[in-house]
Parts: structure tokens; sequence; C-alpha cells
């Protein structure tokens, strides 16, 4: 409570000209201020403010109403202007006062129909209840406090109602609409609560009052526009039962896909206001004049349409929350996310002054010395220039941040130097103006553009499409000759261009982020592998966009918790669980290729990081899978992951498949069969191709018993047939199996299966025997090849068998071959036991890093073979050297 709060109340009267009118005329008002000064206005205070269920007719319920938004109104000219309330406390109350405005409206609009009785639904013969959906402010619980409402009359069946006299529910809600908006809307002499506009229903003014769920959708699907998508992002159903009516508006507002076409329309939508801005001569108007609190909002929804199909946590109502989510997922800055909200709150505040001045819905700035003296007082600034050039300062960073959100770099630039050579490349011979720019396959080159432009697939480009198509293939043909292979690059570029040229938002994205063509260059340069699987998964184009986020090294535990977040937001909806994963996955490998190829991972980095993608996406496989088992009889799985092969060894490439099998430790009478399930289920989400596409190929043969074997293991059923029934080749693969992901205590049993095996104590003689036969068997399948460095004699599988050999001879005795830290650091472990030279033991893990290298360059070029050069040959020789050093001079055959 203010000290003095008759003092707080006189100068709060000075200096609004509404509140001294109405505390002049309405004694009790002035009374009720006094002693309810201290505290907020709240909802338990608006239902005890009058016996609001006694009402029965409009005319009975009109002058309470006012009364109450009278007495809202002055406590809160006198919270604000005394500092004891804050901006949230201001737009909430109001926001909340036109709630409860019209959820007693409605009640009492229903209670004056009684000879229509109740509406009942043709279908569900349940009793019908309109649904009043808040747009606007007042759906984002914004409201400013001389705003108008806007509303939108919604009910869910068609039928009719069951009293006396019956009329269609369409007709009853149309009453019903009629009675709220005059109980709210008309002027009598108490005022009125606020005004209501209907103009953002379907079809507008000339559009039915009421409608139901199922006219509101096929508008929504045959008629809704791009400027109602923005209007929708805050509905709020305010009344009824909204089961539904949110799955029904949701994908109309957001795209599954990262829809970039939203740029053009709000750029649109904002030329109209600045236009009528214009003529109006508005330019003082702080909510659509230049750098106004329209063009804040605009910031926050342009992302949420942009993303907010694929990221849920962007379906925000409240601009100010929405702007926090932006800098949380560093799609804006936080420093111009901080400037953007104390410029909000600066206009926000500004805007409250200027209409308790006399109750007007204005955010023109006033002309009156007087006002602008009060406005300027109010505000905190000793003068009127002082506070304008703080207003002015905050608008101009909205309207910078602002343009370089919406701005479109193209709008003003002049034709590119070689829009000739596109638009005429079917008539005019291009050659000699691609040779000067360097291309090395001229012929080719043109070819290629033709075919383009003569392909079926240009032709049918929509017009909008087609005019942002037509304006990106001459600076991609630009950016290609930056790089030593012109040709090969431009030619992966055209093939993207044509998988995305019907694809509006993509040619919106590259158009609106001109910075990513040559990242996109740069990618597809370097890799055919890269190009190809940006051709498969165009949305991994969205990553261009921020070098920040792109180079980045990741950061897996946050990366996890991200996961885990986007996979709740789908809760109950598998197929899009199984495409967020997807999403997830594609993302992070696009990333780490992109940092590959920028020098930043070593071979043997990269696949530590491959290896933690597929761990933390194996991870939530495991939990979200077990979560759609029906009957399940435990939260958290008695259930892991075990990793072998490359997976196993950390050893993953861009495209590997994962060998994993599954064990498990559960006394319930149905674990088999509950894991024998969640084994399946996982199988599908990670194997299936959805729209998304696939996640990994997965291959479980090495389960015990094989393909015959059963897909789940018990760890003491895995525990038995490892000591009693495992071949040699099973051992070997045990060399290089984890535990992956689930339960932590299987995986340190597993380990310890693991470990007992290992440390066997085996027969030299027939241990070689058997290793060496299994060698022979591959050969037979693949013969070694000089140009196949994982086949060939002294290549990757040599090597690999060499270690698998020492280990499951020597473990017994060397406990640190049992750690499974991969072929070079166990190398070095059998040189320092004497096991093996040190010399070739050198030059063995020398060629092993090589060969990884060479296996990785060919992969990023779809290539099967690597370059043989005398380098390749002479590691061929050495590790032959050392196979012949531990298996004997008659081991290579």
């Amino acid at each position: 409570m203010p000290a003095n709060p008759d003092h707080a109340i006189a100068q709060s009267r000075a200096f609004s000209l509404y509140l001294d009118r109405l505390l002049g005329a309405r004694a009790e008002q002035q009374i009720l201020l006094r002693d309810r000064l201290a505290q907020p206005f709240d909802s338990a205070e608006m239902a005890d403010f009058a016996d609001w269920d006694a009402f029965d007719t409009p005319e009975a319920m009109t002058p309470p109403l006012r009364s109450l938004r009278q007495a809202v109104m002055a406590r809160l000219i006198c919270r604000d202007y005394n500092g004891l309330a804050d901006l949230d406390e201001v737009v909430s109350t109001i926001s909340l006062l036109a709630e409860f405005a019209v959820q007693q409206a409605l009640a009492c609009a229903c209670r004056s129909l009684p000879q229509y009785g109740q509406p009942i639904g043709e279908d569900s013969g349940e009793v019908q209840q309109l649904i009043v959906i808040g747009m606007g402010k007042l759906g984002g619980g914004e409201l400013n406090v001389s705003s108008d409402i806007d509303l939108i009359f919604i009910y869910p069946e068609g039928g009719e109602t069951s009293g006396p006299r019956k009329i269609s529910n369409h007709e009853y809600f149309s009453q019903v609409g009629k009675r709220i908006i005059s109980l709210i809307n008309d002027v009598t002499v108490d005022g009125q609560v606020f005004r209501v506009d209907m103009r953002l229903r379907p079809y507008g003014d000339s559009g039915p009052l009421v409608m139901s769920f199922a006219a509101l959708e096929n508008y929504l699907l045959t008629q809704g526009r791009e400027w109602e998508r923005y209007a929708w992002i805050k509905a709020k159903a305010l009344t009824g039962d909204i089961s539904g009516l949110a799955d029904m508006v949701r994908p109309f507002v957001y795209r599954k896909y990262l829809d970039y076409n939203a740029y053009g329309a709000m750029r649109e939508l904002h030329a109209q206001i600045r236009r009528e801005v214009a003529r109006r001569d508005m330019v003082d108007n702080i909510k659509l004049g230049p750098g106004g609190i329209r063009e804040v909002e605009f910031i926050a929804q342009v992302f949420q349409l942009i993303r907010g199909g694929r990221d849920k946590s962007l379906q925000l109502r409240s601009t100010r929350a929405t702007l926090e989510r932006l800098a949380e997922l560093r799609l804006l800055e936080p420093a111009a996310v901080q400037e953007l909200q104390e410029a909000y709150a600066f206009l926000r505040n500004l805007e409250h002054r200027l209409q308790y001045l006399d109750d007007q819905q204005t955010q023109t700035l006033p002309t009156s010395e007087e006002n602008q003296g009060k406005i300027a007082s109010s505000m905190g600034f000793a003068g009127w220039q002082d506070f304008l050039d703080a207003l002015n300062s905050e608008r101009r960073k909205v309207a910078r941040h602002f343009e370089q959100v919406f701005i479109l770099p193209t709008e003003t630039a002049p034709d590119h130097p070689l829009s000739c050579l596109w638009r005429d490349i079917c008539e005019q011979d291009p050659s000699e103006q691609l040779s000067g720019l360097g291309f090395d396959d001229v012929s080719g080159v043109t070819g290629q553009l033709r075919a383009l432009a003569q392909s079926q697939r240009y032709q049918q480009i929509p017009l909008a499409g087609r005019k942002k198509f037509d304006a990106l293939i001459p600076p991609l043909i630009e950016v290609s000759t930056h790089f030593p292979n012109p040709a090969a690059t431009l030619s992966r570029i055209i093939n993207l261009m044509e998988a995305i040229s019907r694809r509006a938002s993509y040619l919106a994205l590259l158009t609106e982020y001109p910075q990513t063509l040559q990242r996109l260059a740069t990618l597809c340069s370097a890799s055919a592998w890269v190009s190809n699987y940006l051709t498969r998964h165009p949305i991994l184009l969205d990553e261009l966009l921020d070098a920040r986020v792109l180079y980045a090294t990741p950061d897996w535990p946050a990366l996890a918790s991200q996961l885990q977040e986007q996979m709740q937001q789908c809760e109950g909806d598998v197929e899009a669980k199984m495409d967020t994963l997807r999403h997830f996955q594609h993302a992070q490998a696009f990333r780490l290729v992109a940092q590959d190829i920028a020098g930043m991972w070593t071979v043997e980095a990269l696949s530590d990081q491959l290896s933690l993608l597929a761990d933390t996406v194996l991870d939530a496989t495991l939990r979200h899978a077990w979560l759609d088992i029906p009957s399940r009889h435990t939260d958290t799985p008695r259930f892991a992951i075990i990793g072998y092969g490359k997976l196993g060894g950390k050893e993953l490439g861009y495209a590997s498949d994962l060998d994993i099998i599954f064990l498990y430790d559960d006394d319930h009478p149905d674990a088999t069969d509950l894991y024998s399930r969640l084994a399946r289920k996982m199988s599908t989400w990670l194997t299936s191709a959805t729209s998304a596409g696939i996640l990994y190929d997965i291959d479980l043969r090495l389960r015990p018993n094989g393909a015959s074997g059963l897909l789940v293991s018990s760890l003491q059923a895995f525990r038995s047939y490892q000591e009693k029934q495992a071949w040699v080749w099973e051992h070997q693969a045990l060399t290089r199996a984890r535990y992956v992901a689930g339960a932590a205590d299987i995986g340190e049993g597993f380990e310890a299966i693991r470990h007992d095996v290992l440390t066997q104590q085996r027969d030299p003689g027939t241990l070689r025997s058997e290793v060496l036969t299994m060698r022979q068997r591959m050969l037979e399948s693949h013969p070694a090849q000089e140009y196949d460095v994982k086949h060939a004699r002294g290549g990757i599988i040599d090597v690999e068998f060499i270690v698998q050999y020492l280990i499951l001879a020597h473990a017994g005795q060397l406990p640190d071959f049992t750690r499974n830290t991969g072929n070079i650091a166990l190398l070095a472990v059998a040189a320092e036991a004497g096991l093996i030279s040190h010399q070739l033991a050198e030059q063995v893990r020398a060629a092993y890093r090589d060969y990884r290298k060479l296996q990785h360059a060919a992969r990023l070029n779809e290539s099967g073979k690597v370059e043989v050069s005398d380098r390749l040959r002479a590691h061929y020789q050495q590790a032959q050297q050392l196979w012949l050093q531990v298996f004997g001079p008659d081991s290579l055959g």
C-alpha cells in the first residue's frame, strides 16, 4: 500500500481525464480504489464483485459488468502510474477481465433463452457448448487497457435444441453470440466493457456469426489465407470443450516442414500496414508505425510460422515468451532479444499511458503540450524532447532488428551478371562464357543446364516459385567457379535444385538467405555423398543458416536433453516420434560432415562423434519405444543394447549400419515376450522408411545362434552361450563390443561376461587355426584387391584379425587387452608386452590410420575404390609382415 493512497489517487486523477471523471461521478469507486489499491485485481475478486449467477437477462447483467470494468481500470491506472504494477500485471489483468466478461456473458445469454432448452449434438447426443475463441492480444494474454477484443464463435456439432421451442443449434448459438456481443460491446450510461470485433471469423463480416467444427475445418482447408495463420497463432478458447479444436487448427497454423514462405506472407502483410500508415499519416502511431509494437510481434511470429510445426516449444501465444524461446534456441541472438524485450516493454507501457489519458483506443502520440507533458512525466522523463529521444532510440532498435529479419537481400539488388546466360541457355551457346568462368567440362555443364531448363519438372514450377528458382541459378553458377572442381560442384547443386524445384519453402530459404549458397557449394564441391544426402533430405538446408550452430562442437548431454524434449512434445504420436528421431539424427550427422569437411575432426575423433550420435539415438529410441508397449510391467525396462563391430569399436562412418544385440535381466513371467516386442518395435523404429527417411540399417545376426536365435537374450543365457556354445569368430566379435544404452547395471553385467570370455585360457595352436580358417572364408566371399583397403591383404581386416587373435590368446595374462580402446591403442599394448615388434607395431598403427582416412575419403565421394599409391603398397607390406610375425610363415596362403 502506498504511504498515502489519497495522494497516489490524486496524482493519477491529475494524469487521467478518464479516471478523474469516473471517480467524480462514482463515489463508491473512489472508496473501493482507496481500500484495495495495494493489491492486484485477481479472478477471485472479479468473481466476488457481484452475484453473477443471479443475472438471468442481459439487461440485469449489463450494469455490473461495466461497473467491474470501471473498478479494474481505476485500480490499474493508479497502480501503474504509481509504480505498483509492472507490464505483466497490466496486460494479464485486463486480459483476465476480458475472459471473465466473456464467460459471464455467455452464461447469462444461455440463461436468458430457457424456451429453447439445451442444444444437443446430432451425432453424439450430448449437450453442446459454445466455444468462444479469443484472438489477437486477448488470446495471447496481452490486451492493452483500452483494447477491443477479437472473438470467434464455434460450436462442435449441428443438431437442434431440446426445449419446447426447438431451433437448430446454429440458430441457437447465433442468438447466444449476439447477446454476448451486446452484453460486452454496447455503450450504455455506464460505458462499455470492451469493443467486440468479429471480423477475424471465417469469411469476415460476410460470414456467419457462428460456425460448426466441420464448417471451420472445411474453411481452413479450402479458404484459409496466409494472414489468418498469423491471426490464429494467438487463438485461445475462453469457454467450452476445446478437445478437437486445437488438433484442427494446429496443422493450419503450423506446417510440418520448415515454412520459409512465411517470410513473404508476413512481408506483404507488413507492406500493407506500412502503406496504410503512410496513406493516413500515422508515423506517430507507436503500434503500426516504423519500429512499433507490431514489428516486434511480427519478428516473434514469423519464426513461429516457419518453425512451430517442427518445434512445438514455439507454439506459444505470448510475444515476450516467444522472444525468450527464440533466444534459448539461438534463433535470435540473446542480445537482440534483450533489446527487443526492452523496446517492447517501453512501447507497451507508453501505449497504456496514452490510453489512460481518456480511455481511448489510441496508439498515437498526443499533439497538445499539456498531454505531451503528462506522457513524458508518466514515462519518467523531465520533458517531451527527452522522452522523444528515448522513444526514437527504442523504435530504431526495433526497426533495425525487423529489417535484419525481414529484409529480402535481392529486393534492391540488380540482376545477376549471369542472368542472361541462364535465361537464354536454350537459344544461345554459353560455351565461351562458361569456359571464361573456369568450367572444366563446358559441354557437360551446358547439357545439364539445358536439360534442366527443358525438363518437365522445371516447366511445371508455379510462377512464383519459378521466379525464385530463376533468381537462384545464376549465383549458383557463379559460386561453383570458386572451387577446383566447378563442373562437378554445379552438377551436384543442379541435382539438388531439381529435387527441391517444386518445394517453394526450400526455394524461399535459399532466396531469403543468400549466404547459404556459398556453404552449400562448399559441401557439394567437397563430397558427392553430402550433396546426395542433402538431395534426399533437403530439410537440412536449414542447417546452413547459422555457421555458429553448423560448426559448433556437439554437446551431447545438451543434445540428448533437446531430443528428449522434442520427443515428449510428440507424446501419443508414434509417427511424429519416428520423424523427430530422424530429423535429429540427420541434422547432427550433417553438422558433423560440415565440420569434417572444414577440417575440424580427425577420422578417429569423427568416428567417436558419430558413435555418440548413434548412442544418443538408440537410447531415445529404447525409452520411447518402451512407452509404446502395452501392458508393460515397469516404467523403466530391464533391457540394454550392446553394440558390436564399428558401433562397438567406435569406428562408425556416415553410412555405417549398426551391429547390435539386445539383453535383458528381468524375472517377470512376461519378460521374454515383452522385451521381444520391444526389440521388434525398436527395429521398426530404426529401419522403417518414413517421410523423413530412415535412421539406421541394423544387423542383429551377432546375437546368440545368429539369425535363427531369439531376438533377445537374458543376461544369464548370454553368459551360458558365450562360455559353452559360441564359436571363436563370435569371441573375436566380442573384442569390439560395448554397452551402448539401456539399464546400466545390465551393461555392467555384459562387461563382466565379456571380460571373463576374453580372458579364458585357449590353446594357441587351435586358436590360430580357427582364426586363419575364418579369414580364408572371408577372402572367398570378398577377394583381396589393392584398391579395397578393407579386404586387401595387409588391409583393415587383416589388422583387426591380428589384434583379435592377440586379445584372445593373451588377455588372460594381460588384462589391458580387454579394454575396448581401439585397434591402434591395442597394437601399442601388444608391443609393450613384447608380443610383436615395436617397429612393426608403429608402422601398422600408422597404416591403420591411413586406411581409415582413405576409406573415409572414398565414401565421402561415393567411391568403392581408393587410389593405389606406393605409400599404400608399403602399408600393405608392413601389415603383412606383422601378420607373418603373429601367425607364422605359412599363414598368408
